[in-house]
């Protein structure tokens, strides 16, 4: 990655979390539970469009998303996110597209991810998709549980301006895969996945109390 691609970003993640801070406030926890070096999956719930730009500013790492495919045919969102994504098809993930994740992971990439697939419309968890296990399983790379609060409240649905919010991240315990299975399998991606919402449930949980 060139010098003034990471200096972009680096000035994009502290202008995010300035106007966080001044726009209701920001909380982080638990950023040392992300693995300083090596393939790492962050995996958060995703419950505004502000999720994705806020955990690239939090992260005490550089992370890489996996972003929608339509986002790189919009001339502009597409100068600006190609150095810190690469396209997916949401509709159908090709093996591809799987392949070029594992790649990433294996070369001590961090990757950033949203495991229900897309944004909920009432803030509370969904089911995970299959994904998550699955590129946990094939790159053996941990997965970091992340729990993002108050970015609904902060920019709702259709919201065209940010509303006063405080904003929480946490992260947790990193997840490690330890199965014998080489491939894993359709049971064993699902198990990943759930373990992985589950986590962010106990998280969300102790948050609220």
């Amino acid at each position: 990655m060139s010098t003034l691609n990471n200096v972009i970003y680096e000035l994009v993640a502290l202008t995010i979390r300035m106007i966080c801070r001044i726009n209701g406030g920001l909380e982080i926890k638990g950023k040392e539970n992300v693995p300083a070096e090596g393939g790492v999956l962050v995996a958060a719930n995703h419950i505004s469009y502000l999720d994705p730009p806020l955990v690239g500013a939090v992260v005490p790492r550089r992370a890489t998303f996996m972003a929608r495919k339509g986002l790189f045919e919009m001339p502009v969102l597409r100068w600006m996110i190609k150095s810190a994504a690469f396209p997916v098809d949401r509709e159908r993930t090709r093996p591809s597209t799987i392949k070029e994740t594992v790649r990433r992971l294996k070369q001590g990439e961090l990757i950033a991810i949203f495991p229900e697939g897309r944004r909920s419309d009432t803030g509370k968890l969904m089911e995970a998709k299959r994904g998550i296990g699955m590129l946990s399983s094939l790159s053996k790379a941990p997965v970091v549980p992340t729990l993002i609060v108050g970015t609904d409240k902060a920019l709702p649905a259709n919201a065209k301006w940010l509303k006063r919010a405080r904003v929480t991240v946490v992260f947790g315990k990193p997840i490690y895969y330890t199965s014998n299975n080489v491939n894993g399998d359709h049971h064993s991606h699902e198990d990943i996945s759930n373990r992985v919402m589950t986590a962010i449930g106990e998280m969300q949980r102790n948050h609220e109390n």
